[in-house]
């Protein structure tokens, strides 16, 4: 007899003979259950325990006081292509999907943009169908942003694809423009993943639990806007009151999960990770009206602050690609400890199969490295460069082609033909270098480039052979560049 508390879709599954492997081990033999909480343009200095001033949100730093917070974790300026980062474990040059989809353009840029995928496949190898194979239940609930077909789309993953992409289950579809309407699905979503635990509580389980909020457009329930208006805060613009309400319902949603997971005794058997896709929205221009005037943008939109970080969502700099990173494993990871060695999404997958004891498949690249001696807080992992592939354009974040790397303290990052000043949204041609040493300014106002030319040639140099060693390309001019047009974009329909 089939066991019950196998959701439905993995109950189809088990008939289809596809997962017949999902046996609970014996009780002795357990392996950790894994829940990755993935949040939506949200900030790093968007949890009160990274320093956000207006909101606390105990519930998220519950997972600091009981775990590890790392203040160096990077993932990619964009959607897409850390989600894809995550479950493929490469890097975009690698890839190829550095992109949002589906897929927009500028072809009468200054700079070629390199072609990129549109989407995983159903062969691609992921982090879901390595787990699998280890034996994990593995469930994905709320945004999926990798296929732009019948598999998928920007919301959600399908339930009759989800055993292409290594997933026994999804959430049940949310009402029509739910993440447009309400609280964007926080309540739901969250109640979907209690259902999970609840059902895979007796067998390892993998929870991919990826939020909508606090992408725009930022809704949160009435009686915490009016919460935070009556203290003061605006209603438009920079830390107004629906965004800050948004964060304090958010860090109730997580605080649901994590009672769930008290109560029904998994908390010790549990490692939960805690990040975001990006960094939060600082200021947002104005797409139509770069068209009429490419050299001078101008902002629409304002939400939140990334400072002491520079920029925001979209941005090569700190404030669009370091974000908050929480790890709680009770029994590994020291209570309240912080780790400042850089990590990046990457890493994601190389300890999740550790955690798992899941393997990579012979002859599959993967760039990142286990942080478990980091997280055990007795060991190193291996110095190395982290890397950043952005050869795009997408004037809403003032981003133009770019590719960045990280070496100790110091940061490198090369725009390949054109600039858009993240504050002012002035227009200059040209390629650009800036060299940051982010131990000491992290703000990244200094640019070190034109003082120290040997750093800033071997650091390029090295950026360079590791977009070709992916089989990227290093982006040059365009041919049909058009000064008229160059900052028109075209697309059949896009998802920011």
């Amino acid at each position: 007899m089939l066991d019950s508390n196998i959701p439905a879709l993995g109950r189809r599954d088990l008939l289809r003979g596809a997962f017949s492997f999902l046996v609970a081990p014996p009780a002795a033999a357990r392996k950790p259950n894994i829940v990755l909480i993935l949040m939506d343009d949200m900030a790093q200095r968007a949890i009160s325990c990274y320093g956000n001033p207006y909101v606390p949100t105990p519930n998220v730093d519950r997972l600091a006081k009981e775990g590890m917070r790392f203040t160096d974790a990077y993932v990619t300026p964009q959607c897409t292509p850390t989600r894809a980062t995550i479950l493929t474990g490469q890097y975009t040059a690698r890839n190829k999907m550095w992109h949002v989809i589906p897929k927009y353009g500028y072809p009468w840029a200054r700079v070629k943009e390199p072609d990129c995928r549109d989407g995983l496949s159903r062969d691609d190898f992921l982090l879901s169908k390595g787990l699998q194979a280890a034996g994990y239940t593995t469930g994905c609930y709320g945004k999926w942003h990798l296929t732009a077909n019948a598999d998928g789309d920007y919301t959600a993953l399908k339930a009759e694809a989800a055993h292409y992409y290594g997933f026994h289950s999804v959430a049940a579809p949310g009402p029509p423009r739910e993440i447009a309407t309400g609280d964007k699905g926080v309540n739901r979503l969250t109640a979907e993943a209690v259902r999970f635990v609840e059902a895979n509580r007796t067998r390892p389980f993998f929870l991919y639990l990826a939020h909508h909020t606090i992408h725009g457009p930022v809704l949160a329930p009435p009686e915490l806007v009016a919460k935070y208006r009556a203290k003061g805060f605006p209603d438009t613009g920079l830390h107004n009151a629906t965004y800050l309400a948004a964060l304090e319902h958010m860090d109730r949603a997580i605080g649901t999960l994590l009672a769930k997971l008290d109560e029904l005794k998994l908390t010790d058997s549990t490692a939960v990770f805690f990040l975001t896709d990006n960094g939060g929205v600082q200021h947002r221009f104005n797409r139509k009206a770069a068209e009429s005037n490419p050299r001078k943008l101008v902002k629409d939109l304002s939400e939140f602050s990334n400072e002491p970080l520079r920029a925001g969502k979209g941005s090569s700099y700190e404030g669009g690609i370091r974000v908050p990173l929480l790890v709680r494993w009770p029994g590994v990871a020291p209570p309240g400890a912080v780790c400042r060695t850089p990590v990046h999404a990457v890493d994601l997958m190389p300890t999740l199969f550790e955690i798992a004891g899941a393997k990579i498949p012979p002859g599959y690249a993967t760039d990142g490295v286990s942080l478990l001696p980091l997280l055990r807080g007795d060991g190193r992992i291996p110095d190395r460069a982290l890397y950043f592939f952005m050869p795009f354009y997408d004037i809403l974040w003032a981003h133009t082609p770019s590719a960045a790397i990280r070496e100790g303290d110091w940061k490198l990052i090369e725009f390949f033909g054109d600039y858009i000043h993240p504050e002012t949204g002035d227009y200059s041609e040209g390629n650009r270098l800036e060299l940051y040493n982010l131990r000491d300014d992290i703000g990244e106002r200094n640019n070190l480039a034109a003082k120290d030319p040997a750093r800033t040639a071997r650091m390029r140099d090295k950026l360079h052979r590791w977009i070709r060693s992916c089989g990227s390309v290093i982006p040059g001019p365009n041919p049909n560049f058009d000064p008229a047009k160059m900052l028109t974009q075209v697309s059949a329909g896009r998802s920011d």
